[in-house]
């Protein structure tokens, strides 16, 4: 493209990202609602090479009441926005009883649609699905960010902005109390003020948890049989606001193996290990297998914490991490102490670490690949030996030398 329509384009695409509004019904009661705006990228194969174009959500966006429902009997509740010729965002929705989250977002696009995919060299209609989304709310409240947040899916990425969504709804409209995302939390400091002088006592600082103690995990396939193993200390690293302290805070947080439950799901190509301790914190995590080089990693990372001090519930997620790689019929391990970054105010602190997430096919752990930093501590103590070694090696050639020199002066005339 020339640069003129690059800037062209932009400013269309600004121009072209409404808000909308969505509700799903049952009769005359509303179960979902959400006010927002979206675009999606879309990278797609043409005769020469690939090309990515921009997709706005239309201001005449509707809710497929074929594909949309508020859930029961088994099946989850779903929000369907349908536009354009065959192009569809889809959000499903759970709920634990406290908390509601969306647990997976479907988009499909119609590459026979050539007005938006011109020069595609194929046709049809394409889905992709993320299920690592990390919107969730307290229920009875609205979730809300209006900063933009991006959702990736294979060569499709969503952006969401201006969005305030609620499900669960017990009335037809949002909810007044709000669960504000991390990207909208920006404290400022408070005013500043002169007031008397006070004597105030200031709260000692919390000491920190110590090593966390190390849990057993696991998920079972529909027959039962284990799928996923997983055995490891686990130790959040967070930052938020207090509102106590009126600031932002870090604080270490340790997960209590016996009051921690585990869930999940197991396929070719992603697992997902589900932690929940109290009903108020959830850590999640998603593993990827490379088919072609039988290689798997640690992909994905979500959290979602709702404690007591929060101003606000926090959600934080990277579904673009690189870690605990290792080869399909092996388990990964690491006893040392790693730090896994996920977003800046969320890092995990990981103890004792062995994980399997593919090719399980007993209960216990495949042979190990083990981390460089277990394979550096084994060097070390190998270095020292020999280095002590060769110093003994040293004294003692040293020593026939200088004894054989001393006998050279008694030699019989």
């Amino acid at each position: 493209f020339k640069f003129s329509e690059c800037i062209a384009a932009l400013i269309s695409l600004l121009c072209c990202v409404q808000a909308v509004t969505l509700e799903v019904k049952d009769g005359n009661s509303t179960c979902i609602k959400a006010e927002l705006s979206a675009s999606l990228s879309v990278t797609y194969n043409t005769s020469n090479g690939t090309r990515t174009v921009m997709v706005s959500l239309p201001n005449s966006t509707l809710v497929d009441t074929a594909k949309s429902s508020c859930g029961g009997s088994g099946s989850a509740p779903w929000l369907v926005a349908a536009f354009g010729s065959g192009h569809a965002i889809g959000l499903s929705f759970s709920t634990n009883g406290s908390v509601y989250s969306v647990t997976n977002l479907t988009l499909q696009y119609n590459l026979s649609d050539f007005s938006l995919f011109p020069e595609a060299n194929s046709s049809g209609v394409v889905s992709v699905t993320n299920a690592s989304v990390g919107i969730w709310a307290p229920i009875n409240t609205t979730y809300r960010c209006v900063s933009p947040t991006t959702i990736r899916a294979l060569e499709v990425a969503v952006t969401f902005s201006d969005m305030r969504l609620e499900a669960y709804m017990p009335g037809n409209d949002l909810s007044p109390a709000e669960s504000v995302c991390t990207a909208d939390q920006t404290p400022t400091a408070p005013p500043t003020t002169t007031t008397a002088a006070t004597t105030t006592t200031t709260a000692p600082p919390r000491p920190p948890p110590g090593t966390p103690e190390r849990g057993t995990y696991s998920v079972r396939n529909i027959n039962g049989t284990e799928c996923l193993l997983a055995q490891m200390g686990l130790q959040l690293n967070v930052s938020y606001f207090s509102q106590s302290e009126n600031k932002t805070v870090q604080e270490l947080f340790n997960l209590t193996p016996n009051l921690t439950s585990s869930s999940g799901s197991c396929g070719a190509s992603r697992a997902t290990l589900v932690l929940t301790q109290d009903q108020n914190t959830t850590l999640s995590f998603i593993f990827t297998m490379n088919s072609t080089s039988n290689k798997y990693h640690l992909s994905g990372i979500v959290l979602l914490a709702n404690w007591s001090d929060m101003s606000a519930p926090l959600s934080a997620s990277n579904t673009s991490l690189d870690y605990l790689r290792s080869t399909l019929g092996r388990s990964f391990m690491c006893n040392a102490e790693q730090t896994l970054r996920v977003v800046p105010a969320f890092s995990l602190n990981t103890f004792r670490l062995q994980v399997q997430p593919f090719g399980v096919t007993t209960k216990q752990f495949a042979a190990a690949e083990e981390c460089q930093m277990d394979q550096d501590q084994m060097l070390i103590p190998i270095i020292v030996g020999a280095a002590l070694a060769g110093l003994v090696l040293i004294v003692l050639i040293a020593y026939l030398i200088g004894r054989k020199r001393s006998h050279a002066g008694y030699q019989t005339i």
